[in-house]
């Protein structure tokens, strides 16, 4: 089944559908194993993996090039940051077709000007309302498999408040957007306006960030208010880099490998993770 249509399913399901957040193909993989039915592709994780902040550095190229691993990994549907299309309304075609290409199941585009920020980040700039709507409609005409989800994610909350944020989803979800993904603030009044204007109307996306801007709730929760998706998108990211600070002080300050043992998975764990298995049955059926 089509990666695209396995997503259309999954979000067509009675309740809410977490995503594990991966910025490379192993994680993903990790994202699959562990049972998440959703992998989400974190742009502030793939900038940082290259060694920049979330400041719009990272091209497309580089973000197809990092999806199509991603998507070849795993099994279950693959949603990608596509930050703001790259561009112009033109340039988000050619964004769509990309990613298409590359075999992930939808992407979300925001309405940021360039060169865009983290969501989370403050300092952010907004296009125009209608010119979102031209992009909007844009990937909805770029699209040559139906089922391709156009995600349109709002970033004006931090920037002009609720009411344009409102208006916003508004214009978005006119012009077509398969899926409505606001990113928000640690305000629970805002958030249940968003909620309670959308839900039932379109799919709601979670942007269960750990930046401190969000409130720290239950999937339950955001289950009950009306959100078809919560996603976790760098926390793996940032629990690797925790345990990867710590590992490698460990072993300059010890001179050694030993005490940190415990906080890595073993070598068979770690090939694993690849199905080396499955790769050797591979071979000894293809072996001359």
């Amino acid at each position: 089944m089509r990666a695209t249509k396995r997503l259309r399913e999954l979000l067509a399901k009675p309740g809410l559908a977490m995503g594990g957040g991966a910025h490379d193909a192993l994680t993903a993989r990790i994202v699959e194993q562990v049972g998440y039915p959703l992998c989400v592709v974190t742009g502030a994780g793939v900038s940082m993996c290259r060694g920049y902040a979330d400041i719009g550095l990272v091209t497309m190229p580089e973000m197809v090039e990092n999806a199509r691993y991603v998507a070849e990994a795993v099994n279950i549907p693959v949603i990608v940051d596509a930050d703001n299309g790259y561009g112009n309304a033109l340039n988000v075609m050619r964004t769509v077709r990309e990613f298409e290409r590359a075999g992930v199941a939808g992407i979300h585009i925001e309405d940021q000007d360039w060169p865009k920020r983290c969501g989370h980040m403050f300092g952010k700039r907004v296009i125009p309302k209608q010119e979102m709507v031209g992009k909007i409609k844009a990937a909805l005409d770029a699209r040559h498999d139906r089922d391709f989800v156009v995600i349109a994610r709002c970033d004006a909350l931090m920037v002009n408040g609720i009411e344009d944020t409102l208006e916003r989803g508004e214009a978005y979800l006119e012009a077509g957007a398969d899926m409505i993904f606001f990113e928000m603030r640690e305000s629970m009044d805002e958030i249940n306006a968003m909620a309670d204007r959308f839900r039932g109307r379109v799919p709601l996306h979670f942007n269960h960030s750990p930046s401190g801007m969000v409130p720290r709730l239950h999937v339950s929760e955001i289950e009950k208010m009306g959100f078809k998706t919560a996603c976790f998108y760098v926390h793996a990211l940032m629990a690797a880099c925790k345990t990867m600070r710590e590992v490698l002080t460990e072993i300059l300050r010890s001179g050694n490998s030993l005490s940190s043992w415990d906080r890595m998975v073993s070598f068979e764990e770690f090939w694993k993770i690849a199905d080396l298995d499955g790769i050797r049955e591979q071979e000894k059926k293809y072996a001359s």
